[in-house]
């Protein structure tokens, strides 16, 4: 199982996620100018899959011989499981976890920073054997 994250590609799957969550971030922050906050997670979250999934097709996954259609239809399937794991984390944090323990200064930052971090894991092993199988 380890063998799976000492990869080349797992290596890449990190630096395409990196990018992706680093845009998902920013544009959470931005979102929320005009949008609620668990609004701003859901569309922030989008914004991050469309970019993820051109650095995946493009830089991480190029050998998959997919067709576009299932290839999308299955990266969508895993980023529905993703994105609710996201905002389940997220809300959780910010609105019941963090006020309880009185972390209130940047709350909503570093409980959507973690719930960004969380399907890294089940997202790699999704997306390497649905959305861009060989």
């Amino acid at each position: 199982m380890i063998k799976n994250f000492l990869t080349l590609q797992f290596n890449l799957f990190l630096i395409a996620g990196g990018i992706a969550a680093l845009i998902n971030f920013s544009s959470r922050i931005i979102l929320n100018f005009w949008l609620n906050f668990s609004l701003s997670i859901i569309f922030a979250y989008i914004i991050g899959m469309v970019t993820f999934y051109l650095l995946a097709k493009t830089f991480v996954f190029k050998g998959s011989n997919q067709s576009y259609a299932k290839s999308i239809f299955y990266f969508v399937c895993v980023n529905i499981l993703a994105v609710s794991q996201t905002w389940l984390i997220s809300i959780g944090l910010a609105n019941y976890f963090f006020p309880e323990i009185g972390l209130l200064k940047f709350q909503k930052e570093i409980a959507h920073g973690i719930g960004v971090l969380v399907p890294v894991f089940t997202s790699y092993f999704g997306h390497k054997y649905f959305s861009f199988s060989k």
